[in-house]
């Protein structure tokens, strides 16, 4: 799904060149889990970002789906990125205004999804990841894990070919947190393709494989397929 080769990132100040992605390669299969780890600074972001069509590479070559993506503008990029890709956040980016429902039913609206079909989705989408009860609830009326569950169902929602997670545990306690990674786990082992950045290596157990960056590089790659399976259980 993702062809990654030669990507290069930096940031200019009038004072200072900063490389945050220094020639990093890297592909990801349809239906892979894949954990993103490193210390801070060390360009995790910046990749998500690029692989989130939220930001360009300097040079380099980024394949989405067989399609060459790394020249395109920002509203190409927008336009495949709603149609596409489904993101998390540590910080959950409910809007505190709208209540569940209309949480999750928002990435419709914005694709232009007719009426009928939004309830539909929405409804099913609720209930499958059990926060269907809640559904008239506002952000703030919910606990970090059930506020997580929402941002998971509204990234979902569009039936995106993959999904993006930035430290979707960040903020949660280790009870909430694990029920996080074992829904992610789930849609993993039902075909999701799942792009997680996390400085946990106990979360990064759940995915089946983990790279970890150093100044811009990958310094490491291994599978977690036996990990994944013993927590699982």
């Amino acid at each position: 799904m993702i062809v990654i080769k030669d990507l290069v990132k930096t940031y200019r100040t009038e004072e200072v060149e900063t490389t945050a992605l220094n020639s990093l390669s890297l592909e990801v299969q349809k239906g892979e889990f894949v954990s993103i780890m490193g210390a801070s600074g060390c360009g995790k972001s910046t990749l998500l970002n690029i692989i989130g069509l939220l930001d360009a590479p300097n040079s380099g070559s980024y394949q989405f789906d067989g399609e060459e993506v790394a020249k395109y503008t920002e509203k190409e990029r927008s336009g495949l990125r709603k149609a596409n890709i489904g993101f998390v956040f540590q910080n959950f980016n409910l809007i505190d205004e709208l209540n569940v429902y209309e949480n999750v039913e928002l990435p419709l609206i914005y694709n232009k999804v007719p009426s009928k079909e939004r309830k539909e989705r929405v409804k099913l989408i609720l209930e499958r990841i059990g926060i269907a009860h809640r559904a008239k609830h506002f952000p703030l009326q919910l606990s970090g894990g059930q506020q997580q569950r929402v941002a998971v169902a509204r990234a979902l929602v569009t039936n995106p070919k993959l999904i993006l997670a930035d430290e979707p545990t960040g903020n949660l306690d280790s009870k909430s947190g694990n029920e996080v990674m074992e829904l992610l786990t789930e849609l993993h082992q039902s075909g999701a393709t799942i792009i997680m950045v996390t400085h946990s290596s106990y979360d990064a157990q759940f995915s089946s494989r983990v790279v970890t960056l150093k100044d811009g590089e990958i310094i490491s790659e291994h599978s977690n397929e036996n990990k994944m399976d013993i927590l699982v259980q």
